[in-house]
């Protein structure tokens, strides 16, 4: 039994914010659970090429925005996945962080970070 609190879980700065990342692959569960803030007012483009994932908002509002421009508001009890490796921006409202609680497969490794620019998608 893996149990852990989220004082434990040493905080990983993904870029525009921080992911507490309570299950990793060494962990052996084969997926990965995370808490996650993004920093208020910020946008990210990111893609998964290797991961798929799905979110749920607890906290704070934002926006998930695919590629082709539709834009699909974010609030706690909102639950988004990316289940075609999709490339999209995240985007956190200007006056409020976004704290998403994420699962990943396969599971990350623990210590990925994105290398965020507008004009190609960060991707791991």
């Amino acid at each position: 039994m893996i149990v852990r609190s989220l004082s434990e879980v040493k905080p990983v700065d993904w870029g525009n914010g921080v992911s507490r990342r309570f299950l990793v692959a060494a962990d052996g569960m084969g997926y990965t659970l995370t808490d996650t803030v993004v920093a208020a007012g910020t946008k990210s483009r990111l893609e998964y090429r290797n991961h798929l994932e799905a979110c749920y908002c607890i906290e704070g509002e934002g926006e998930v925005v695919d590629m082709a421009g539709n834009s699909y508001p974010i609030t706690p009890g909102t639950m988004y996945a990316l289940d075609q490796h999709d490339a999209h921006f995240l985007i956190a409202a200007p006056h409020t962080d976004l704290r998403l609680v994420c699962m990943f497969t396969p599971a990350l490794r623990g210590d990925e970070v994105h290398s965020l620019d507008e004009a190609r998608s960060s991707a791991y």
